[in-house]
């Protein structure tokens, strides 16, 4: 079985650590490959800039997308996502301390396919986690 690619797209260190550790808490032990804005998503995502090279072909299982990121937020993140042959139906589910309305519509017009809140508690993180881990890693048949 191929090795299930996580594409973390997160700009706080310190979301980006609770997010793995809570994904080793949930024993998913999945290649987590960390982009730090949504250039960065992009450039993994189409092989360019410094991913110049790397495989499109292999794309990661489940991409989490946070909103508020610097360079390209993750609503134009997932437009760019959803408007190319080769990524528009990777499974994005944005991750977002955004409790903002607009947010989460904007997301899901754009084409997202799940909104989670981040909760502030770890342990009601962790199990967030673990639950989007169980669905999208597991029981979800990608395209």
């Amino acid at each position: 079985m191929k090795n299930k690619i996580i594409l973390l797209v997160e700009d706080n260190p310190d979301d980006v650590q609770l997010t793995l550790r809570a994904l080793k808490k949930s024993k998913i032990m999945n290649e987590v490959v960390v982009a730090q804005d949504g250039v960065e998503a992009l450039e993994y995502l189409f092989g360019t800039g410094k991913y110049a090279g790397r495989d499109t072909k292999i794309l990661p299982q489940v991409a989490l997308l946070d909103l508020k990121l610097p360079r390209m937020d993750g609503h134009e993140v997932l437009q760019r996502i959803r408007n190319d042959e080769r990524t528009k139906l990777l499974p994005v589910v944005i991750l977002t301390t955004s409790s903002e309305d607009r947010d989460r519509i904007e997301s899901y017009t754009v084409g997202a396919n799940s909104y989670i809140r981040k909760p502030v508690d770890f342990n009601q993180f962790a199990e967030a986690i673990n639950q989007l881990g169980l669905y999208w890693l597991v029981l979800n048949e990608a395209p």
